[in-house]
C-alpha cells in the first residue's frame, strides 16, 4: 500500500517521521523534514510502520538536486550541509526534551570544514560476488558488500592510495600461494589508516604488532597502536578536545585534578594538563601508550592504570577535588559505574558520548546529584546518522 505522508521531522538515524491516516507513525528512509512524500509500507508493527520512499511530492529546500557520492551509511547524502546540521541539533535537543532533563545551555557549534573525505580510517570487507572479488562496505539490511573504488568519506590521502591498495589485496587473493589466499579469506577485512605524521598504512585482518601511528591534536603528538582508537575525524576531533580543555580551564581552580575514565591513550587528560591526572582504561596496550605519551609531553606524574571500570568501581581514586572525564564506548557506562560516580562526589563530570541514547540513560542515573550545565554536539561523522556529544554535569551543593 502506498500512502502520501507529511514528514514532520528527521529522527536520529536519518529516517523521516510522518503519520499514516490511522495515526500511526511511519519512518521513511531518505525523506527529510518538511517534505510531502509517497511511501510504500515495507513493514508494520502495532504502533508504527516502516516505509520505502516512492516519490518526493514536495521537496525540502534543503534537499540536494544532485546527492553526494554515496556509500552505505550516508543517510544524509541527499541533504544539504545546513539541513544536516539543523536535523542533528534538533535530534539532540529532542532527546533531552523527551527525557525531561533540563539543560542549562546548548552553546553553538560551528559546522565541520569537511562534510566529505574526512575519515582517517576505513575498514573494508572482502566478498566474492558474481564470480569476482569485491572490497567495500556492508549494506543494510542484506549485508551485501558494496564495492568501493573511491570512498567519499575517506581522507584524500587514503583515496590517493586506495587503487594501489585494492590491486595489491586482490593480487594476494587471486595470485598468491594457496596458504596466503586462505589466510586473506579468513581475515575478511582490510583496514586503511592515515595520519598527518605517519602517512597511509594498511593491513589485512588484525593490525600488525608493534605498528605505531602518530597523531596530532592541539599541537601535541600522540602515539597510538595501529589497531587502537583515535577519533576518525581529525579536524572535528581536535575541536572536541579543545572544547573539553577550555571547559576544564574554567574549572581548574576548583578542581585541580582530573580522573579520566575510559582514557584510551590519554588525549583528553593530557591536553587539559591538570596538576594531577589519573587515567583508567581497559586496554593494557592503550595504557602503555598513555604512559609513553605522558612522558613525551613532560607529565611524568600522570598515573594510568589498566582495568575495566565496572570491575574497579569500588577502587576508583578520590575525586573530591577533581573533574571526572568519561568517554565510554557506544554502550555507555558499564554496570554500576554511574552509582560509583555518585559515590565519588566529584564537583564536575565531563561526559563525552557518541550515542545520545546511552548518554541520556546515564545522565538520568546521575541526575540524583548532578545538573546538566551545558551540552554541545560535534558533527564528527558528517553525512552519516551519528554525532558526538559533550555534556558538562555539575554536582548540586549538599
Amino acid at each position: 500500500m502506498i500512502s502520501t505522508v507529511y514528514i514532520e521531522k528527521t529522527v536520529y538515524g536519518g529516517d523521516g517521521l510522518g503519520r499514516l491516516g490511522d495515526g500511526r507513525v511511519i519512518f521513511v528512509p531518505g525523506a527529510f523534514a518538511g517534505e510531502r512524500v509517497k511511501a510504500e509500507i515495507a513493514g508494520e508493527k502495532k504502533t508504527f510502520a516502516k516505509g520505502r520512499l516512492v516519490e518526493v511530492v514536495s521537496a525540502s529546500p534543503e534537499r540536494l538536486a544532485k546527492p553526494s557520492p554515496f556509500v552505505p551509511g550516508m543517510v544524509y547524502a541527499g541533504l544539504s550541509a545546513r539541513g544536516e546540521q539543523a536535523a542533528k541539533e534538533e535530534q539532540l535537543r529532542d532527546f533531552f526534551a523527551r527525557a525531561r532533563i533540563p539543560v542549562g545551555a546548548f552553546p553553538p557549534v560551528a559546522p565541520p570544514a569537511r562534510f566529505l573525505n574526512y575519515r582517517n580510517k576505513a575498514v573494508y570487507h572482502f566478498a566474492r560476488q558474481n564470480g569476482r572479488w569485491v572490497l567495500g562496505y556492508r549494506a543494510e539490511p542484506a549485508h551485501a558488500i558494496v564495492d568501493v573504488a573511491d570512498d567519499p568519506l575517506a581522507h584524500p590521502e587514503i583515496n590517493a592510495r586506495l587503487g594501489d591498495i585494492r590491486a595489491r589485496a586482490f593480487a594476494l587473493l587471486t595470485q598468491g600461494a594457496p596458504a596466503v589466499r586462505r589466510a586473506v579469506e579468513r581475515q575478511a577485512n582490510l583496514t586503511v589508516r592515515w595520519s598527518a605524521v605517519s602517512g597511509v598504512r594498511w593491513w589485512i585482518g588484525e593490525a600488525p604488532r608493534d605498528a605505531v601511528i602518530r597523531e596530532t591534536t592541539l599541537n601535541r603528538v600522540f602515539e597510538v597502536p595501529a589497531g587502537g582508537f583515535y577519533q576518525v575525524n581529525p579536524e572535528v576531533g581536535e575541536e572536541l578536545v579543545r572544547a573539553v580543555a577550555q571547559e576544564y580551564a574554567q574549572k581548574a581552580v576548583q578542581t585541580p585534578e582530573i580522573v579520566d575514565l575510559y582514557c584510551g591513550v590519554g588525549v583528553f587528560g593530557l591536553c587539559c594538563r591538570p596538576s594531577k591526572l589519573t587515567g583508567i582504561e581497559s586496554g593494557r596496550e592503550a595504557v602503555a601508550f598513555a604512559r609513553r605519551n605522558a612522558e613525551a609531553q613532560r607529565m611524568p606524574g600522570a598515573v594510568f592504570a589498566a582495568g575495566r571500570i565496572e570491575h574497579m568501581k569500588t577502587r576508583l581514586p578520590s575525586a573530591a577535588h577533581a573533574t571526572v572525564i568519561v568517554d565510554p564506548p557506544r554502550g555507555g557506562l558499564g554496570p554500576g559505574v554511574a552509582d560509583a560516580l555518585l559515590r565519588l562526589r566529584a564537583p564536575y563530570i565531563f561526559y563525552v558520548s557518541c550515542d545520545p541514547a546511552t548518554l541520556l540513560r546515564d545522565v538520568r542515573r546521575l541526575a540524583a546529584e548532578y545538573d546538566v550545565e551545558s551540552v554541545r554536539w560535534f558533527n564528527m561523522f558528517p553525512r552519516t546518522a551519528r554525532f558526538e556529544t559533550f555534556a558538562v554535569l555539575k554536582r548540586r551543593r549538599d
